[in-house]
């Protein structure tokens, strides 16, 4: 993945849904872990 890539907000918000869900999988938490590590950053107010 390019540097400049960041995972969108969308995925993001499923990815937070499989991090909090009880049923999910050990290697889906994984991965939703991994993809909330590439969103940016959130500005400061």
């Amino acid at each position: 993945m390019a540097r400049n890539e960041k995972t969108s907000k969308r995925v993001g918000t499923a990815a937070s849904k499989v991090l909090r869900s009880k049923s999910s999988s050990k290697a889906a938490k994984s991965a939703a872990g991994s993809a909330l590590t590439q969103r940016p950053d959130r500005k400061k107010r």
